[in-house]
């Protein structure tokens, strides 16, 4: 095992700099998510640790060592690609065992090793296959596998699920965790699907730009969000956020914060909409409720209102957050907070 540091990284392709200046720790042993929208720098910061990519400026540290000057190969690290990168002439335990013919490992170590690794990621009846006769499933596990024998302190993914449908996908985040638990290694995987990165992390770090929005547990960032790119960002559906006045002030709530009614509530912040399209996903519904003010998505988890129907919007003010013009969250005990409220609480009552 081993924790990851960055030091005052910068990364600059030409004349664009993808990332500057920035500090982040990954713990030892923890599964870390690195996820934002494409583009905003989380799999540049992954290829840097592999020294695929080396930093501009700056130093990478693994297990408190810099490895800047260090071959990608001798970094004690794995990774696992978004397309697995297998070779298709080759078989299941062909692919699995090439890193370490390379490496000169005796036929008896690495007859041991494949097996094991085999067993633990459910692949022990497919070795002599090829992985054309493999599902999607299969072939990620074989990529896992590969990575697996070099006994890595440091395993990488980038993307490795998004290949699969959606049933899989989610077969294969629970079989991520549950290795991540039995290994006991530091995990970092990268992806822009923010459910993969609320189900599966100890640590998130969202990016956006190449600056680091927040890093937190999931449940710390889903409900403490630093500011509205991250309150939007993580979410589905997203927060509604709305303008409050003219100064930049923004407030949101979650979707299932609110509570939908046929007659007026007594909720702290309440508005009267027209509902104007209706999602039935099974345990839940939303709803879109519209008015001349707002646009509002709704969660509920009965399906009680139909599209046209009139319905009342009701959200406690403990659920309510307030956001400055500079996008940042404005905590509660914040002087301007009680102004903001106010202000809300009358334009709801209009």
């Amino acid at each position: 095992m081993a924790s990851i540091e960055f030091r005052k990284v910068t990364k600059s392709f030409g004349d664009s700099t993808v990332i500057k200046d920035l500090d982040l720790t990954i713990a030892d042993g923890e599964f870390t998510v690195l996820v934002g929208p494409s583009g905003c720098g989380k799999t540049t910061l992954l290829r840097m640790i592999a020294g695929l990519d080396p930093q501009t400026s700056g130093a990478v540290l693994i297990d408190g060592k810099d490895v800047t000057q260090i071959a990608p190969g001798q970094r004690g690290v794995a990774m696992v690609f978004q397309n697995y990168a297998i070779y298709p002439t080759m078989s299941v335990r062909e692919n699995i065992e090439f890193g370490l013919k390379n490496n000169k490992v005796s036929k008896e170590e690495r007859t041991e090793l494949v097996e094991s690794i085999s067993a633990t990621v459910g692949l022990s009846e497919y070795l002599d296959r090829k992985p054309s006769t493999l599902s999607g499933g299969q072939r990620q596990r074989v990529a896992l596998a590969r990575a697996m024998v070099k006994k890595p302190s440091v395993f990488l993914m980038d993307e490795p699920l998004s290949n699969l449908d959606a049933k899989l996908r989610i077969q294969m985040r629970i079989e991520l965790i549950e290795l991540h638990k039995k290994l006991g290694t530091t995990f970092v995987y990268v992806t822009h699907d923010q459910v993969e990165a609320m189900s599966m992390a100890d640590t998130i770090v969202l990016m956006n730009k190449g600056v680091i929005q927040q890093e937190a547990s999931p449940d710390l960032i889903y409900r403490e969000p630093n500011n509205r790119f991250t309150a939007q960002f993580v979410g589905v559906p997203p927060m509604n956020v709305a303008p409050l006045g003219t100064d930049g002030a923004h407030f949101g709530f979650r979707p299932e914060s609110a509570v939908l009614t046929r007659t007026p509530s007594d909720a702290w912040f309440r508005y009267k909409g027209v509902i104007t399209t209706r999602e039935m996903l099974g345990s839940e519904t939303i709803y879109q409720v519209k008015n001349e003010q707002f646009t509002f998505m709704i969660k509920c988890y009965e399906d009680l209102f139909t599209v046209d129907e009139h319905v009342y919007v009701g959200v406690p003010v403990e659920k309510i957050m307030l956001f400055g013009a500079d996008e940042n969250r404005i905590p509660r005990e914040d002087p301007r907070a009680a102004d903001y409220l106010e202000r809300l609480r009358r334009q709801g009552d209009e």
